[in-house]
């Protein structure tokens, strides 16, 4: 009789790489299906299913089967792992553009424009409350995930998503009071 994922997990978690394996075999091209639809390329998809499942290796002791399925406990591994490559491939490919030699003319316009509109959210920033303020800046100028969030702060995820709701929906606010 087949194990469950759940059982595999479990058996993972004393060390059994053959249960790795199977775990894999099972729900490798499932995860591989969910990864390439957020980074939308092979090789970077394959990349986050390697990482998943090596981080599953190292921390399948930690799955609670009273909180929810051991799949849907993979694919989160999963997902989150794509996100953070696009995180890491947005941020590389932003500073390969920073490097770039801005032409003169009609583009000088652009570039004031665009430090007008980075002082505008700056000063937005500073109009938020603490908590809202770190959440956002350690999101988006950090470039960490809503999870290393709740783990770095020491507070439960629900509350970092309700701070960077709430402080995205406040800038959006000032921000359009400033115009």
């Amino acid at each position: 009789m087949p194990r469950t994922d759940e059982e595999l997990l479990a058996a993972i978690a004393r060390g059994d790489d053959r249960a790795l394996a199977e775990l894999y075999d099972r729900l490798g091209r499932i995860a591989y299906g969910l990864a390439l639809r957020v980074v939308r390329d092979p090789a970077l998809a394959q990349d986050a299913v390697q990482d998943a499942f090596l981080a599953a290796w190292r921390t399948a002791a930690a799955f609670d089967a009273r909180r929810g399925r051991a799949q849907t406990w993979l694919l989160t591994l999963v997902h989150r792992r794509a996100v953070d490559i696009v995180r890491r491939e947005d941020r590389r490919r932003s500073e390969q553009l920073e490097d770039v030699p801005i032409a003169s003319g009609a583009s000088t316009d652009e570039e004031a424009s665009v430090r007008e509109q980075r002082r505008a959210v700056q000063a937005a920033l500073t109009q938020l409350p603490a908590d809202q303020r770190e959440a956002l800046e350690l999101s988006y100028y950090g470039g960490l995930t809503q999870a290393e969030l709740a783990e770095r702060l020491g507070i439960p995820l629900g509350t970092v998503k309700s701070r960077v709701f709430a402080g995205l929906a406040r800038l959006r606010d000032l921000l359009g009071e400033t115009g």
